[in-house]
């Protein structure tokens, strides 16, 4: 992870014991801190780089560099300001660090986790539909429940879209995912390198709950 960092932002050493799939340490110049949904110190969240480090950009192209990395971040005792990365990671004893993919990228269905790329994998294979973006929302406390954004090459049906993509998720997935709802629009919002914005389509969600 850190592709604007020049390489990565953890690893692994030889004078450490290395396990496949496994990081031990950040690498040299930098610092991060997990956080779980409440921003406290876990074992099992979002990862944050703490500034100033060397190799951190400051500025990106047709974009605005703060909303990208620091805006809405949570404040932490650990560090008076953070950077936002984006990863789940997950830390094992003996310090070990597992990836666990973007945050943004997994939810929780039915007590079940999945990622949306598995989720938008089966949805992209239903005719009239070019692409999906899967989107996990929880309301008022309550389980997560899964929207879907559409763009469609060919005039769609909401409820008919609906109906299909649901009956690909349980006969391909898994009986329990259902989607609450799907949004016909007729792009995705993407960053420079050409990646979903989740966060944006999900505030979209949020904005009009």
């Amino acid at each position: 992870g850190g592709t604007e960092i020049g390489g990565g932002y953890i690893s692994a050493t030889v004078v450490q014991p290395n396990y496949a799939g496994m990081f031990t340490t950040s690498t040299v110049g930098l610092d991060f801190v997990i956080l779980d949904e409440e921003a406290k110190p876990a074992n099992v969240g979002e990862l944050f780089i703490v500034p100033p480090s060397i190799g951190l950009s400051t500025r990106l192209l047709n974009r605005d560099h703060h909303e990208t990395y620091y805006a809405d971040v949570p404040k932490s005792l650990e560090a008076p300001l953070l950077r936002r990365h984006g990863d789940h990671f997950r830390r094992l004893p003996g310090n070990l660090y597992v990836a666990g993919g973007r945050v943004d990228d997994t939810m929780n269905l039915g007590g079940i986790k999945v990622s949306s790329a598995e989720l938008e994998r089966v949805m992209n294979e239903v005719g009239g539909v070019r692409e999906t973006a899967a989107i996990a929302l929880a309301s008022q406390g309550g389980p997560e429940e899964l929207f879907v954004f559409a763009v469609c090459s060919s005039p769609q049906n909401p409820e008919a879209l609906l109906k299909e993509l649901n009956h690909r998720l349980r006969t391909e997935l898994n009986p329990l995912f259902k989607v609450k709802e799907v949004r016909i629009v007729d792009s995705l919002p993407r960053t420079a390198s050409n990646k979903v914005m989740r966060r944006k389509l999900r505030d979209q969600l949020v904005g009009n709950n």
